[in-house]
């Protein structure tokens, strides 16, 4: 787990921009899946067929884009202007080691500016600069020296990638979300070729563009059509001086269940697990002596929000490893963590019921 962790955060893959994080499981998939496959976003899909006819179809899926930036503009005097791609932390922003991607797909290395502290007035000593404020040094003095380089209005940026191993088997990196979903979903696809999957077909999905608008896991799940699906994502922690434990995950006490998400800004959408799933997890989890903690925010959303309104309705279900620092250059995580999460999305694959009817039921009078 940690090899494909520190392997998966080192590579630069922001929403629209995922190919190199996409070649990296596609060359691991055709070694184990039977059959991978991709579509027209970019969402990569590894099959594990049961060999039954009109099987069951279970869906598991981790985004594999990361936040990042875009170039809104380009300076006379050669600097990059800056425009958000996804949930960017303002005050992570300065001075800051950044990547950007060519139009031929290199990335090269830049920097954003700080006004230096010793020409800063007390005021912007203690304020947060508006990313609009913002630029990128990438070295260069006019704005024909960028665009030799090959760097045009449109092109993507992302913090400089980094992973770096700490005590207690816990680790730091630039895209702990979703890497570490990632991380999980190629290790459950060396569990279903060990071990084949006996009464259903599983879809590993890899998805695109969840940081920046949530659509890449329902291209595929309307594709897929299937008849559940688990969301692996990051939960936030509350373990740290500043949180005050709110909300209660702690890195290390073991996978999470989502029971509640909302966004409440803009994109009015959120979900609440099937309680089906919800009652399986339970259960496997106690049986297996795997922690579980639970999840509930107004604020952030999975992919399941817009999965679980593929066709007539797919029942879904968070399942998450906990993440300090999220959406900043230094998200924390503990691997252990991971290794439970992808024990437990197992064992629940493995427990469901062969003939699971997921239609709530209001006629049963017991």
């Amino acid at each position: 787990m940690k090899n494909k962790l520190r392997d998966l955060s080192l590579l630069p893959g922001p929403s629209g921009y995922e190919d190199c994080v996409g070649k990296y499981l596609y060359r691991y998939y055709r070694t184990v899946a039977d059959a991978v496959e991709t579509d027209t976003a970019g969402n990569l899909i590894a099959v594990f067929r049961c060999g039954r006819e009109n099987a069951r179809r279970g869906m598991i899926f981790a985004h594999m884009d990361s936040l990042g930036l875009i170039v809104k503009k380009v300076d006379t005097d050669g600097f990059l202007r800056l425009e958000r791609l996804g949930g960017i932390p303002e005050k992570a922003l300065p001075a800051l080691e950044v990547l950007v991607r060519t139009e031929e797909g290199r990335w090269l290395p830049g920097v954003i500016g700080s006004r230096s502290h010793h020409a800063a007035s007390a005021a912007e000593k203690s304020t947060v600069t508006p990313y609009g404020e913002l630029f990128v040094d990438v070295g260069a003095d006019t704005a024909e020296a960028v665009r030799a380089l090959g760097i045009e209005v449109g092109c993507p940026i992302v913090y400089r990638p980094r992973w770096e191993e700490l005590e207690n088997g816990r680790c730091y990196g630039t895209a702990m979300d979703n890497r570490g979903g990632c991380a999980v979903i190629m290790d459950l696809a060396r569990r279903l070729r060990e071990h084949p999957p006996e009464d259903m077909d599983i879809y590993l999905v890899a998805t695109v563009q969840e940081e920046y608008n949530l659509r890449g896991g329902m291209l595929a799940a309307s594709a897929i059509r299937p008849d559940f699906a688990i969301a692996l994502d990051v939960v936030l922690t509350g373990d740290t001086p500043d949180a005050g434990g709110t909300p209660p995950a702690r890195v290390g006490g073991g996978p999470a269940l989502g029971m509640y998400n909302f966004h409440g800004r803009g994109t009015l959408n959120g979900s609440i697990p099937h309680p089906g799933l919800v009652e399986l997890v339970r259960n496997t989890a106690r049986e297996k002596g795997i922690p579980l903690q639970r999840f509930a925010s107004c604020g952030m959303l999975t992919d399941a929000s817009y999965v679980q309104l593929v066709g007539a309705g797919v029942p879904v279900i968070d399942l998450g490893f906990p993440c300090r620092y999220t959406h900043t250059p230094v998200e924390l995580c503990s691997i252990r963590d991971l290794e439970e999460l992808a024990e437990l999305t197992e064992a629940v694959l493995r427990a469901m019921p062969a003939r699971t009817d997921f239609r709530r039921n209001y006629a049963d009078e017991g």
